[in-house]
């Protein structure tokens, strides 16, 4: 068979899609796997392998979808199931079958607080659709394969750091479901051991201001490695804390213990740690009567007061990672 998988962004979600692309090229017999993504995660891509061919665009499919056609696919796996993907499969005619988005049942959580979710991890979801090939779930979790050249030393890092640190992913797409930077000074003052900072250059003002106010047991790496290059960093911590953010799917690829801090987004959508390091634990704030507010996430808290992450439990934190 020859098969195309749709995922085309971010990077946790991407990385989410590796058991599946796994599973697909090593139980179908023969398989050819193409997959289509955004140019802007190709280096993403081509780290979870499995993969014959990629497609990428910037914007639009019609930069790609002639040369699709010519591919005369059995089958279709549409793992982003949105209007781009559904003109993709109107275009291609060929047998498809596309994730359950579950977009009533977020409604219903993020507006009414009535969870409806199945509770069961959006990779498990992802499966539903290669079920008719008679694909299964491994088993064997996430896959990130960084390129030789492009690990991180650790002879390279301050000497501070050379033996061992926590990896603190300070960033997110969105503002609702960072800790704010008081609070993750704060921590690493309390854990008086060294961490590493890691997050993309949106992260670095931010990630400033912690270095300064934390001194030489926190060493600021925002903005200072390609994807791959903080992927090693995550790769080579001791034990990583994140938010809800694509280098949590990565340190759950490198199975390491996790904590994740989760503000207006829940575990309950069902994209929490997938197979992790097992002294993993997941920290949140429970009994807000206006958590979730949105199923992605705010510029600004929408009630001003930002308790889901204000009122997080930093001795919980320092405690997980002090085991």
């Amino acid at each position: 068979m020859k098969l195309l998988v749709i995922r085309f962004s971010s990077i946790g979600d991407i990385v989410l899609t590796s058991p599946v692309v796994r599973c697909i090229k090593e139980q179908l017999a023969g398989a050819e796997v193409h997959y289509l993504t955004k140019k802007a995660f190709l280096p993403v891509m081509q780290a979870i392998g499995h993969t014959d061919k990629i497609f990428a665009i910037e914007k639009d499919i019609s930069e790609v979808i002639e040369d699709l056609k010519k591919e005369g696919y059995d089958f279709v796996v549409d793992l982003h199931h949105n209007l781009r993907s559904m003109q993709v499969k109107n275009a291609l005619k060929s047998k498809s079958a596309a994730f359950p988005k579950l977009n009533i049942e977020k409604w219903l959580l993020v507006n009414l607080r009535i969870n409806k979710m199945p509770g069961i991890h959006i990779v498990d979801r992802y499966f539903e659709t290669v079920k008719s090939l008679e694909v299964k779930n491994d088993g064997k979790g996430l896959e990130y394969h960084i390129p030789a050249n492009e690990e991180i030393e650790l002879s390279t890092l301050p000497a501070t750091h050379q033996n061992g640190y926590t990896g603190f992913v300070i960033g997110a797409n969105h503002y609702t479901k960072q800790l704010p930077a008081h609070k993750i000074i704060s921590i690493c003052k309390k854990l008086n051991a060294p961490v590493i900072l890691l997050g993309g250059k949106s992260d670095e003002t931010k990630a400033l201001q912690i270095e300064q106010a934390c001194g030489k047991l926190v060493y600021n790496a925002c903005g200072k490695f390609s994807i791959h290059g903080s992927a090693s960093l995550v790769k080579q911590a001791k034990k990583i804390i994140t938010h809800d953010t694509g280098l949590m799917h990565i340190a759950s690829a490198f199975k390491k213990d996790i904590i994740s801090v989760w503000g207006n987004t829940v575990p309950a959508f069902g994209m929490y740690p997938y197979l992790p390091g097992t002294h993993s634990h997941i920290i949140e704030v429970k009994g807000l009567n206006c958590r979730p507010c949105s199923k992605i996430g705010f510029k600004a808290c929408p009630k001003k007061h930002f308790k889901c992450m204000e009122e997080i439990d930093e001795e919980n934190i320092v405690k997980f990672i002090m085991e």
